[in-house]
């Protein structure tokens, strides 16, 4: 029993695994970067690519919540591709997810410090930064629980503002705010609704991909979740949806108000928030602290994707310590259930990553934020490859389908899909300099895809790994919890 009162703790409820979902998917990509992806593709061509996108993140989230319900661990794809792939597999994806995380987290304290000039523009951003770690780090630190509350809050900031968002979209629409009727006429204008084919749309959706990082936290908030048979599918179905509408919603909003070819969409960015399109909607609807409130929503977004970055990346690097995939150092829990060497590490690493930015050593922080940028893909791409495998041994070991308590749409099917569309995402980050044969331009957008297949390769070579043989892949859940 002590090693049980050492364990993780199942204290996470429905709401904050909700949250934690959304939470992870709606930030700055939407706020900041949905104008960008309009100006680029037209309206129509970001619809498209964000859709698609949209159908393959499904897909994943019902592999995962299959697998998730059946096994709540807090190593997520990191264990379900050691246990039904390789563990070669497992180790590459979960350092990789790891380190993702890590320098995600350094990436929102230099956002967090530009978000902060809008209001103190003299005060030195390094102040901001090292108060909103040592927030980041408190949440974390005091329990799971305490995390999942912050996030339902951080969330539901972000829930808030797209709902007047979407409202106020649409009496704009209908002339009724604003003074002005749109009607059709920004589909129609120029090359709208879609500007520069298929090459823009397929950028476009490699932006979309981006945005939609985070949906697969609810696979390591799983392991922590009060009752994960019940809550982890609630959560995927529902979830999924919200972020779609709020998305599509949002990005059909700003098409109808807005012309693609407004050049204000393209200078959107956290050190300029009047641009975001969010504001520049709601200041010409007459709400004149529109770039004000978009700022602390935007600051919001920041806490709350730093947030999730250092709950993630200890909970990752605390299920490969299990595993002997990590030191076994990593293994030490507090009594609140928060494995807090995993902690201190992360928050170390992402301070390494954060002072290398201050220290103008700008080539290196964008080759860590070009690595950690490719990982979200590559931890679908691992997704997709566990899950049809993970059915195949379910059923091989005579498991009946009736007994799952949630089951994923279209399969095969659905992962074969998302696995497909992962794959093009990931090999066509910058294909134009591969066909042009420019390998030294393409290698910084690259440099993660290499990261991974160098732990990959390096751990199979060392420990001589081999497929798993589904007739005996373990379907055990091992890790200790202390049940609420």
């Amino acid at each position: 029993m002590s090693e049980e009162k050492e364990g993780l703790k199942r204290s996470l409820k429905a709401r904050h695994l909700n949250m934690i979902a959304i939470g992870g998917a709606i930030g700055t990509g939407l706020f900041v970067a949905s104008g960008a992806s309009i100006s680029t593709a037209g309206p129509g061509g970001a619809l498209v690519a964000y859709a698609l996108i949209g159908v393959m993140v499904y897909f994943l989230m019902t592999s995962l919540g299959e697998m998730a319900t059946l096994m709540p661990v807090s190593g997520s794809f990191e264990t379900y591709a050691t246990r039904f792939v390789d563990p070669a597999l497992g180790f590459a994806l979960g350092w990789n997810y790891w380190y993702n995380w890590a320098i995600t987290v350094a990436c929102e304290l230099v956002a967090g410090a530009l978000v902060m000039k809008f209001w103190f523009p003299d005060v030195p951003g390094v102040i901001w930064s090292a108060l909103f770690l040592v927030l980041l780090f408190a949440l974390n630190f005091t329990s799971a629980k305490m995390y999942g509350e912050a996030e339902f809050w951080f969330a539901g900031i972000k829930v808030v503002t797209i709902f007047i968002f979407l409202a106020v979209g649409v009496l704009m629409i209908f002339g009724i705010m604003g003074g002005h009727n749109t009607g059709f006429q920004n589909w129609t204008i120029e090359d709208a609704p879609f500007s520069g084919g298929f090459a823009t749309i397929f950028s476009i959706a490699m932006v979309a991909g981006f945005s939609f990082q985070g949906t697969e936290l609810v696979g390591i908030a799983a392991g922590e979740s009060e009752n994960p048979e019940k809550n982890v599918p609630k959560a995927i179905n529902t979830v999924f949806w919200r972020i779609l509408i709020f998305y599509i919603g949002a990005l059909t909003i700003i098409g109808f108000v807005l012309p693609y070819t407004d050049p204000n969409l393209l200078k959107a960015g956290t050190d300029n928030i009047a641009m975001s399109p969010f504001t520049l909607i709601f200041e010409r609807a007459g709400l004149g602290i529109a770039a004000a409130v978009m700022n602390a929503v935007i600051l919001t977004s920041v806490l709350s994707c730093g947030n999730s970055g250092l709950y993630a990346s200890s909970r990752m690097l605390y299920a490969m310590a299990q595993e002997g995939k990590a030191p076994a150092f990593l293994k030490k829990v507090s009594k609140s259930g928060v494995p807090v060497n995993c902690l201190y590490f992360t928050t170390a690493i992402s301070l390494i990553a954060f002072l290398g930015y201050l220290v103008g050593e700008n080539t290196v922080y964008l080759w860590l934020v070009n690595a950690s940028g490719m990982a979200g893909f590559i931890a679908w791409l691992g997704i997709a490859i566990s899950h049809y495998r993970f059915r195949k041994a379910y059923l091989l070991q005579g498991g009946d389908l009736k007994d799952l308590k949630y089951r994923s749409k279209l399969f095969p099917l659905g992962p074969i899909i998302a696995l497909v569309l992962c794959t093009i995402v990931i090999v066509g980050q910058d294909y134009q300099d591969i066909i042009k044969g420019n390998f030294l331009g393409a290698l910084p957008i690259y440099i993660g895809l290499i990261v991974f297949l160098v732990f990959y390769v390096g751990y199979k070579v060392v420990k001589k790994t081999k497929v798993v043989d589904l007739a005996h892949a373990d379907f055990s859940v091992d890790y200790h919890h202390e049940e609420k």
